[in-house]
C-alpha cells in the first residue's frame, strides 16, 4: 500500500488538524497526565485525536536534521531485515535506532528510527522502495522532522 504525502499550508485546513498538532505537543510535554486531558485542553474530542494523530505532522522549515520513524511488519526470513537495512543506505538513510519484537506468526514488528537528510529520494519514494523488498508486508510512517 503506497502512502503519499503532502506539505499544504495550515491556513487552508480545517480546525481539527491543528488541534491534534497541538495535542500531540501538550502529550510531548509530560505536563499532562493523559490524552483526556489534553483533548479537553485544545477542545477536541479523543475520537478525532485517534483518528488523525498518526496522520498529521508538522513540517518544521527550520530543522536541519531531518529524523523519520518508520513501522514494518517484517516476514520471519533469514536475511529480511539486512535487505531492508541495504536498501536504506543505498537510498542515502542513516539508520539511527532499530526496536525488533519476536516473531509471532511469522512475523517481526520493526520500528526504526531513521536519519533522512540524505536521501537520494523522496520519503514518498523511499517507503514505495521499502515497501518492494519480498517480505516487507506492512510498512507504515509514524512520524518526520
Amino acid at each position: 500500500m503506497s502512502q503519499n504525502y503532502l506539505i499544504v499550508n495550515q491556513a487552508v485546513l480545517p480546525e481539527v488538524f491543528s488541534k491534534v498538532i497541538e495535542a500531540k505537543k501538550l502529550l510531548n510535554s509530560g505536563d499532562y497526565k493523559n490524552i483526556s486531558e489534553v483533548v479537553n485542553e485544545v477542545g477536541l474530542s479523543r475520537s478525532a485525536f485517534y483518528k488523525y494523530k498518526d496522520h498529521v505532522f508538522v513540517a518544521d522549515k527550520t530543522a536541519q536534521i531531518r529524523k523519520t520513524l518508520i513501522s514494518f511488519n517484517l516476514t520471519d526470513k533469514k536475511g529480511l531485515l539486512s535487505s531492508v537495512l541495504n536498501r536504506l543506505s543505498e537510498l542515502g538513510g542513516n539508520v539511527l535506532t532499530i526496536n525488533q519484537n519476536i516473531p509471532i506468526q511469522d512475523t517481526a514488528t520493526v520500528v526504526m528510527g531513521i536519519d533522512i537528510k540524505e536521501l537520494s529520494v523522496s520519503v514518498n519514494e523511499l517507503l514505495v522502495e521499502l515497501e518492494k523488498l519480498t517480505g516487507v508486508n506492512h510498512l507504515q510512517l509514524l512520524s518526520i522532522e
